[in-house]
């Protein structure tokens, strides 16, 4: 599994509150988003663009949609078929399991 630029959709924009001028003039502040998982993250704490971008990318790796994600990817790397597959696979009637109340008033499959 290898992301590439084309897997993220870039922000640069102004940021607002303290900093003063610099701050509202400036596009210093970095907005980031994965597209396939709608995982995103900003960096605005400084007045440096690298660092700004620094701290989008790191806040990223930590978002629970993006690790998710990475993980679901892992996981269809290992078994060789897609989430979608493996649920198809799992609903074919062979799977499927019809449960009903008997007459004791007990769950009971068929």
């Amino acid at each position: 599994m290898s992301l590439t630029k084309k897997d993220f959709e870039y922000q640069w924009f102004s940021g607002k509150g303290a900093g003063g001028q610099h701050r509202n003039k400036h596009q210093n502040c970095f907005r980031i988003k994965h597209v396939a998982s709608g995982a995103k993250a900003t960096g605005q704490s400084s007045k440096e663009r690298i660092a700004n971008k620094r701290t989008a990318m790191q806040a990223l790796a930590k978002n629970p949609l993006f690790k998710a994600w990475c993980n679901m990817k892992l996981k269809e790397l290992e078994t060789g078929e897609s989430i979608e597959e493996a649920v198809e696979k799992s609903m074919s009637p062979e799977f499927l399991v019809v449960e009903f109340k008997g007459s004791n008033g007990k769950w009971e499959a068929k």
